[in-house]
């Protein structure tokens, strides 16, 4: 559960780190499940409905960048998106009321593992109701060097930045004076989430362990 500090954290910075929310025995069945998802990916050539893949991702090289819908590809991936602990911790920050609305396994193998562009989630799902957040569990440590995630400190109090290229949505900021100088970086260990409200800025690093 979180402490009163933790919960005025999130308020005010619209992001939060959390440890020790899975227990090594689910960390090692997740990993064993997504491990089993790599070896699948080396019949793939093509990003399809399942597998999002790296350039030069091959069967002898298997390059995945992500899962798709993993809660509806396997029960131990749906039983952590619905894991009692985390679900305790949202409770705390939205109340009890609480609704998926997606869900995907990012993944950023040694060497060749994609940075994420700076965005806002808001930007693909515009709502009224502000209680949306995005959580991230953690299968492995998540560190600056094999590209953690990154977040605007406050930014979730401020507006929408344009996510737009020639009158087209591209799906990360676009503005020219965007600065990320004040990022904070969310290094995690492996069982940990990361929780960042649905209009805050963040993006993440390439790996280059």
């Amino acid at each position: 559960m979180l402490t009163q500090d933790q919960i005025d954290f999130y308020n005010e910075n619209g992001y939060l780190a959390v440890e020790n929310v899975l227990t090594v025995n689910d960390l090692d069945a997740l990993r064993q499940v997504t491990d089993d998802y790599v070896e699948r990916s080396r019949a793939v050539t093509e990003s399809d409905d399942i597998f999002d893949l790296e350039p030069g991702h091959s069967a002898e090289s298997p390059k995945l960048r992500r899962i798709k819908g993993p809660a509806a590809q396997h029960e131990l991936y749906a039983d952590a998106m619905r894991h009692e602990g985390a679900l305790d911790i949202l409770a705390q920050l939205i109340g009890p009321n609480i609704r998926a609305i997606g869900h995907k396994l990012n993944m950023k193998s040694g060497s060749f593992g994609s940075p994420v562009e700076w965005h806002q989630d808001w930007a693909f799902f515009p709502h009224t109701n502000n209680n949306v957040l995005a959580i991230g569990i953690c299968l492995d440590d998540m560190t600056e060097a094999n590209g953690c995630l990154m977040v605007m400190p406050g930014s979730h109090k401020d507006r929408i930045l344009d996510h737009h290229q020639d009158g087209y949505f591209v799906g990360a900021v676009t503005e020219p004076d965007f600065d990320d100088s004040a990022a904070a970086k969310l290094e995690i260990p492996a069982g940990g989430m990361s929780i960042h409200h649905g209009r805050a800025l963040h993006g993440s690093l390439p790996n280059t362990s």
